[in-house]
């Protein structure tokens, strides 16, 4: 029997590394952004390599979702999902998991703004993914009657095995050391996108310092990180911190 983790996130919010953390496990198989083609393919965003990253995937809903559901590949015990809340724009959602193990990583949204910002000419509020993602932790405590586990990427960054297991208490899973380092470069199981967006994650071995003075913004991403924040005030209050 497989143990799925789906793990609810948004862009620039230390996603990578965890997934990283979780590949690290010897009894784990990682999974990078698995709706990413079908968002695509659905709304046309203009994303950087969209064309290779269509090629490169599975692009229909509905059986990525029934991959998605299975055994986890290699025989692996447990399969740590790596989700971006913005991809979630077809027929697919959270309700279409009810027997995995839901957890959501979040992310002060002026940080998300600043470090996506550098990454895109363009940004929207829906790019960091916010609104659903509480809308998604909100089905999740309805259906279950239990608060799901909301990590903070700050405060992995500040003490990474603390929080770790933390979250491995949560998602009742055993607590490996091993989660606390990866070797450097990119994994077999990472997106064709990588080599947009992971030169930082590839160039490390670990998590990284704890965040520093937050970044100054520009009116238009000041805005975008503005409508974003009571999401993510409301998230915090349930982290596990």
């Amino acid at each position: 029997m497989t143990i799925h983790i789906a793990m609810w996130s948004g862009p620039r919010n230390l996603s990578t590394a965890m997934m990283r953390s979780f590949s690290s496990r010897a009894d784990c198989y990682v999974s990078d952004e698995p709706f990413y083609g079908a968002y695509l393919a659905q709304t046309g965003d203009d994303q950087p390599m969209a064309e290779e990253v269509i090629a490169s995937m599975d692009c229909d809903w509905q059986s990525v979702a029934q991959a998605l559901r299975g055994l986890a590949p290699e025989g692996k015990a447990v399969w740590y999902q790596k989700h971006m809340c913005h991809h979630m724009e077809g027929p697919i959602s959270i309700a279409d998991f009810p027997d995995m193990r839901h957890a959501f990583l979040i992310r002060d949204p002026r940080r998300v703004a600043a470090s996506y910002a550098a990454k895109r000419a363009v940004i929207r509020a829906d790019h960091l993914g916010t609104a659903r993602q509480r809308a998604y932790f909100d089905s999740i405590r309805e259906q279950t009657g239990a608060v799901p586990p909301v990590i903070d990427s700050a405060d992995v960054l500040a003490d990474p095995a603390g929080m770790l297991g933390k979250l491995c208490a949560a998602l009742d899973i055993p607590w490996d050391p091993d989660m606390l380092s990866w070797q450097a470069g990119a994994h077999p199981q990472d997106g064709v996108w990588g080599s947009h967006w992971y030169d930082r994650v590839n160039a490390s071995t670990g998590f990284g310092s704890p965040p520093g003075e937050m970044p100054e913004l520009d009116d238009a991403y000041a805005a975008i990180a503005e409508s974003c924040m009571a999401d993510y005030h409301a998230m915090q209050e349930h982290s596990i911190a």
